[in-house]
């Protein structure tokens, strides 16, 4: 019989009343578990449980938090194969992109177990003699944490890692098409002696879990990672609701290269940023904006760069680019292909693989322009669109022209244009000679527009979202 993997509630596994099978993109007659579904009901006896469990939780010894998150990353760190094998199975990245984000997320939990101890205020003067003033941050209280399907084990930890160090209790929805990350981390905080009620874990759909989770009024504050539209959704709920919210959303993300770069280093980066996780990163590079003097050659190596990508089964070592998550993304992602054609693109690849999985040659937009739909909507797919420009002048500005404003990258060898990008570029991550996916853990993550809203994640500076700030005044005589 197979295994059936329920819910996480006030430290207890609680059966729901239906499961969903959660199957291997690469392989779809492989089901690789049973999933709970939750129902709004579920939600609320989460959100009872954390609240009554988060007080006690705020109120123990910072090094008590901190030994929790350090031995969740010391356990993950010691499953990593098999968090990294589960990872490829349900989402799709190749084994070695997979491993690479288990150890990431366990990196984000020895990152967090030191933010717990490190809970920085400030003593100010007054105005006024005989007062002073002390600036103190507290917890928010029970927060809900919505992630997606891209990044199953890392954006889960990097949400719930500095939620857990500033003293809040968790309930958190992971995305429908990858619980199984998900409930392994409910499994190894358990083992690492989170306490009953802190951490919750509730799977199922969106529009039940999620919408249960934005309008019950004991979530002090929402953090979702996907889509704008449905972002936008929740930051309306939120509002609705007066909770905290932090949106990570969609981008469309610029790589410019220009006439005097590296050749080689450019194809490389733009081939890694645009293709690689099979396009479906936020950061991924869906514009590449190519000085004119070079353009021709650049397509020419793009074009055999792309023949010699190795896609297949993201078990096999040997692979570079696994499936695309779902027959859904694929199909969208095929529409994306249709629609670049008849705008006048001429398309390099982009077909559907004539083999069992949801397969897709990556597939480049040559001759595009920056007003096609193709270059203005996220198709988080391994697709991105080439567009010619005259000079540095004209790519900054194309650069900047987009509701989005997540990462931006450029391939150059000049000082000077290398400077005057970071400043202009529109951007909150900006990489010069690198691809414009792949981040530290360490420094902070988000953008601007419709990319973002809210506080910034990872690093120091996503504690800031996680608490509250007070100020006290004491009148000392």
């Amino acid at each position: 019989m197979q295994d059936c993997k329920r819910n996480l509630i006030g430290g207890e596994w609680v059966s729901p009343q239906t499961f969903s099978e959660n199957r291997n993109p690469a392989n779809p007659d492989e089901v690789i578990g049973l999933y709970a579904r939750a129902e709004a009901d579920d939600v609320a006896r989460a959100v009872e449980a954390a609240k009554i469990a988060q007080p006690g939780w705020a109120a123990a010894s910072p090094q008590l938090r901190s030994d929790v998150l350090r031995r969740a990353g010391d356990m993950l760190l010691a499953r990593n194969d098999e968090m990294g094998r589960l990872l490829a199975r349900e989402e799709g990245k190749t084994l070695a992109e997979a491993t690479g984000e288990a150890l990431r997320a366990a990196q984000l939990f020895h990152f967090f177990s030191g933010e717990a101890v490190r809970n920085p205020g400030e003593k100010l003067t007054s105005i006024r003699d005989g007062v002073e003033v002390d600036v103190m941050r507290e917890p928010l209280g029970v927060v809900g944490l919505i992630t997606p399907w891209n990044f199953p084990i890392a954006i889960p930890v990097w949400k719930t890692a500095p939620a857990l160090a500033a003293g809040n209790a968790v309930v958190l929805k992971p995305a429908d098409l990858t619980p199984g990350c998900a409930h392994l981390l409910a499994e190894i905080l358990v083992e690492a002696g989170c306490p009953k009620g802190v951490f919750n874990l509730v799977m199922g759909s969106g529009s039940v879990i999620g919408k249960a989770l934005v309008e019950h009024p004991d979530i002090a504050a929402i953090s979702f990672t996907g889509s704008e539209r449905v972002g936008r959704g929740i930051a309306m709920g939120c509002a609705q609701g007066l909770k905290k919210v932090q949106l990570e959303m969609g981008g469309k993300n610029p790589m410019v290269v220009l006439a005097d770069a590296d050749l080689d280093l450019a194809v490389n980066a733009c081939l890694n940023g645009a293709f690689f996780s099979t396009g479906q990163r936020c950061t991924a590079s869906s514009r590449l904006i190519v000085e004119d003097r070079i353009h021709d050659a650049f397509v020419d190596r793009m074009r055999q760069a792309m023949a010699g990508l190795r896609i297949g089964d993201p078990l096999d070592e040997a692979v570079q680019i696994g499936p695309v998550v779902s027959e859904g993304q694929l199909a969208g992602n095929l529409d994306y292909v249709r629609l670049a054609a008849d705008e006048g693109c001429e398309v390099v690849g982009g077909e559907r693989l004539n083999r069992a999985g949801y397969f897709q040659n990556p597939a480049l937009f040559v001759g595009a322009t920056n007003r096609m739909r193709s270059s203005r909507e996220e198709i988080f797919g391994p697709c991105a669109s080439v567009i010619r420009v005259a000079d540095f002048d004209e790519a900054l500005a194309v650069a900047n022209d987009t509701s989005f404003g997540l990462s931006s990258g450029i391939c150059t060898a000049s000082l000077k244009h290398a400077t005057a990008f970071r400043r202009k570029s529109k951007a909150g991550m900006v990489m010069v000679n690198l691809p414009t996916a792949g981040v530290d853990y360490h420094v902070p993550f988000g953008g601007r527009g419709a990319s973002s809203l809210g506080g910034r994640e990872q690093g120091r500076i996503a504690m800031d979202f996680y608490t509250a700030v007070k100020t006290a005044y004491v009148f000392a005589g």
